[in-house]
């Protein structure tokens, strides 16, 4: 897949091969009716039961406590929706698997003493046949966000992990295959194969949306994200495409900015400068509709150009 691998390539490499020019500007999505918390870190927008939704993450600007919420259209803006739970979750994701719902989100764990201090965290997933019949099937490890469920074109299941610590340092993209979601359990999830050679040991990143691309590989909206010398934490939406029979794959690529979006809010001064990528709605004209979280306190959407139309071209036989 035209990997190089005797070099790791930075973010800030990456950057310089980026062309943004052509991109216009991105919109901010506008949410009501949440007594004024932000909503960020949102999903791209889907079909439940006759109703456009997107998923969101909602919180005061001064905490990371925070609730997951699903939202409906009204007119130019985005209100909660009447009628459906609300979790105690962060960053919110969503994906089908033989024609069910699957959600997930982020707990965070407070320290029992200190319960304003977060101590660790574990992503949970729900499944049903709508939002209302959601239901908990599993919990993923201690420590571990962006963990990512797939349906591949063999009918099996794609399990995305992001460990960190001993295994994974600063957070780096496993993978493993499974048959069925009854199968999917922490032990597998925690030691799932590492894709080599992907950050370098001071960066990080994660899959945020796993798409299954027409020739069979599997196409990765994700991010990668580092710190500069001063401490900010710089984010960036980023892709790349894998043959899930080998894990061989494409190398990453960035995709969109925060530069890309109108200046605005931010939680705190060093995450000025990130974005969360939050879902890609492909579109026939080669083009796609970019969602993502912005500085923790706002919501964008912005049309780019399909990341994943280039590695359909790919021989997945290889």
């Amino acid at each position: 897949m035209l990997l190089d691998q005797t070099h790791i390539q930075t973010s800030s490499e990456l950057l310089q091969q980026f062309d943004s020019q052509n991109l216009q500007t991105g919109q901010r999505i506008r949410f009501e009716g949440t007594n004024g918390r932000d909503v960020y870190n949102i999903t791209a927008p889907f079909m439940d039961r006759g109703e456009l939704i997107i998923a969101g993450r909602v919180e005061v600007r001064h905490t990371e406590f925070s609730q997951v919420m699903f939202f409906r259209q009204e007119d130019d803006v985005w209100v909660p929706h009447p009628e459906y739970q609300v979790y105690d979750l962060q960053d919110p994701f969503f994906t089908w698997i033989n024609g069910e719902l699957i959600f997930g989100g982020v707990r965070v764990i407070p320290d029992p003493l200190y319960p304003e201090n977060i101590v660790s965290w574990v992503t949970q997933l729900y499944r049903g046949k709508d939002i209302a019949s959601l239901e908990l099937f599993l919990m993923g490890p201690y420590h571990m966000k962006d963990l990512r469920l797939i349906e591949l074109a063999s009918g099996e299941i794609g399990v995305l992990t992001r460990p960190q610590g001993f295994i994974g340092g600063r957070g780096q993209i496993g993978f493993y295959k499974v048959r069925s979601l009854e199968e999917i359990n922490v032990k597998d999830i925690a030691f799932a194969p590492l894709f080599p050679d992907m950050f370098i040991k001071e960066e990080w990143g994660g899959a945020n949306e796993p798409h299954l691309l027409a020739n069979g590989l599997v196409g990765v909206l994700g991010h990668i994200a580092s710190f500069d010398e001063n401490g900010l934490r710089h984010y960036h939406a980023m892709g790349f495409a894998f043959n899930p029979d080998t894990m061989e794959r494409t190398p990453v690529k960035i995709i969109a900015r925060r530069s890309n979006f109108p200046e605005g809010a931010s939680k705190r001064i060093d995450l000025t400068d990130v974005i969360f990528s939050g879902g890609l709605i492909r579109k026939a004209n080669g083009l796609a509709d970019f969602y993502a979280g912005a500085s923790d306190a706002e919501a964008y959407q912005i049309e780019i150009p399909d990341p994943f139309l280039e590695y359909e071209q790919l021989d997945s036989s290889r």
